[in-house]
């Protein structure tokens, strides 16, 4: 279960890529930067590796896919809160677990890598956050299953990719374990937006 909120936020880091840049630095700092326009600076708040062995292709994916796992946390801990449904708490706690698990796992090879990660949720998640926040009752519910569901579609296609074009194996083999999580993330929304 904790792999499939790892996997959720995943998908929702991803779902906000394609609108903002991101890059990261070669060292692992100990400290985080909010995201501005386009661009983020991040950090693990761990220390580590001193320089990356990743290409940059490599290290956009990485963080993509650690803000997307920040993201599906956050979100499925508010609706964890929030929700109306049964169905919807649940799958709010499952994403919960999930991307929590793979976060974890992506910071530890962060660590390995060299890479700094996101401390900090992009505009982009930050205002899908404070989108959903305002609704209330079976509104939250549909709108929170809306937003996994076009979180995990996108996850899905980059997780795909990158399980085929990334170059760094340790990134790829995450990313390849992911896939499955992700996909079942994607049918247990669509199920349960069938449902509300």
């Amino acid at each position: 279960m904790k792999r499939f909120v790892i996997a959720l936020l995943a998908l929702a880091i991803f779902a906000c890529r394609s609108k903002e840049t991101v890059t990261s630095t070669d060292t692992v700092s100990t400290s985080g930067t909010e995201t501005t326009g386009t661009t983020s600076t991040t950090s693990t708040g761990s220390s580590g590796g001193t320089t990356s062995s990743l290409n940059a292709e490599d290290k956009g994916f990485f963080i993509a896919a650690a803000q997307a796992n920040m993201a599906e946390v956050s979100l499925g801990q508010m609706a964890s809160e929030k929700a109306t449904n049964q169905d919807v708490v649940n799958f709010a706690k499952r994403m919960v677990v999930d991307h929590s698990i793979a976060n974890d796992d992506l910071k530890q090879l962060a660590i390995k890598k060299g890479v700094a990660l996101p401390a900090v949720l992009t505009k982009a998640q930050n205002k899908i956050s404070s989108d959903l926040s305002k609704r209330v009752g079976p509104d939250f519910d549909k709108s929170f299953i809306e937003q996994m569901i076009r979180d995990h579609e996108k996850a899905v296609t980059d997780f795909e990719r990158a399980s085929k074009e990334t170059t760094d194996p340790d990134l790829k083999a995450w990313a390849t374990n992911l896939v499955p999580t992700l996909q079942d993330h994607l049918k247990m929304a669509k199920q349960i937006a069938g449902r509300l």
